[in-house]
């Protein structure tokens, strides 16, 4: 009989503010040995600024690419270039003592979900295979943080249930919704679901159902000016907001620039979708305009991004149910209007064996 899958916990201790390691190497010699016998295993990560490339992407990329690949985007989006986001007496989120501690890590975030990378993967369990983790934000004023996560040894996924979830979506055309959003019930549906079956250990893996277009999922951390203004801006021009926000950050490292016509347009939910409303401009020329404008570089860095997966196992509170950490949250952007009032997603729950 096959012995039952093994869940550890790991901690890391990164060695700069980047790198990227393969896991396998840094763990103790006692977990290795530990999940020798299972033929897969499951990674995860706690963090939003730390996780895995796609299994087939780093093998695409090999080990001296996969370096290459995330310095393009980590130019794209260069440390301390003035983000919303890193304007730490803006964060309603924060209180003072947090201000005090909190990164400045904005760029780690963008490049966390532009580069595709990933807080959940499985792993064929091979000898000299390595297991590619990248760290985005492992160092802040001269102190490494405390990086925690997951390995689990298994020996076979099975699938338990499939449903498919209505999530609603604004009349706006341009979007982004928090998935944990209470008022949603998509994460009560996902509980219920994982109570139902009765899986101890698993995941859920969302996607978005193949006639959904325009609309891409990730997890990270759902804080206003990070998700509404910064994103905004990439999603708009990349390349422009990396070159403009470098030259700003050099000349003047206290300016934002152009702050008031920037937040106008860029902060989507709480300035351009409720003054559309006010001035009852919703689905007029104007917001059309905008939104073509998003939709092409949108549609090419977040079309990649269409399933996320939650681990499924113990959680602290000794029930059992899907495990995110702290600041996670599972995330559907939209940048086009959804033909109807909501965007579906199919989920499917497996089992660990």
């Amino acid at each position: 009989m096959a012995a039952e899958p093994l869940d550890l916990t790991l901690e890391l201790a990164p060695r700069a503010r980047f790198e990227v390691v393969d896991l396998r190497t840094r763990f103790p010699r006692e977990h290795a040995e530990a999940l020798g016998p299972y033929p897969n295993v499951l990674y995860w990560s706690s963090h939003t600024t730390a996780g895995f490339l796609d299994r087939s992407l780093a093998a695409r990329l090999n080990t001296t690419g996969i370096p290459s690949y995330l310095d393009a985007f980590r130019s794209m989006f260069p440390e301390g270039a003035g983000y919303e986001h890193d304007q730490l007496d803006r964060r309603e989120d924060l209180d003072d003592t947090q201000r005090a501690v909190e990164p400045r890590n904005a760029d780690s975030h963008l490049a966390f979900i532009a580069s595709g990378l990933r807080p959940c993967v499985t792993h064929p369990n091979r000898p000299g295979e390595p297991v590619c983790f990248v760290e985005l934000d492992g160092v802040s004023e001269g102190r490494a943080r405390r990086r925690l996560m997951r390995a689990i040894g298994f020996h076979d996924e099975a699938v338990v249930a499939k449903v498919r979830i209505d999530v609603p979506v604004s009349g706006h055309s341009i979007d982004s919704i928090n998935l944990k959003d209470p008022r949603l019930g998509v994460h009560e549906q996902l509980g219920e679901l994982i109570a139902r079956t009765g899986v101890r250990r698993g995941r859920l893996h969302l996607s978005l159902s193949p006639g959904e277009r325009h609309s891409g999922l990730t997890i990270n951390e759902y804080e206003t000016l990070l998700m509404k203004v910064d994103l905004a801006e990439v999603l708009s021009n990349p390349f422009r907001f990396a070159a403009e926000k470098s030259m700003h950050a050099l000349s003047n490292p206290r300016a934002v620039p152009g702050k008031a016509l920037d937040y106008a347009r860029y902060d989507f939910v709480r300035v351009f979708n409720s003054g559309l409303d006010t001035l009852g401009l919703r689905g007029s020329r104007l917001e059309r305009l905008i939104a073509r404008t998003l939709a092409e570089p949108a549609a090419r860095f977040l079309r990649m991004r269409r399933s996320i997966s939650l681990l499924v196992g113990d959680r602290e509170d000794g029930r059992t149910g899907f495990i995110e950490g702290t600041y996670q949250s599972p995330i559907l952007v939209q940048w086009q209007h959804a033909p109807r009032a909501t965007r579906q997603l199919d989920v499917t729950l497996t089992s660990l064996d």
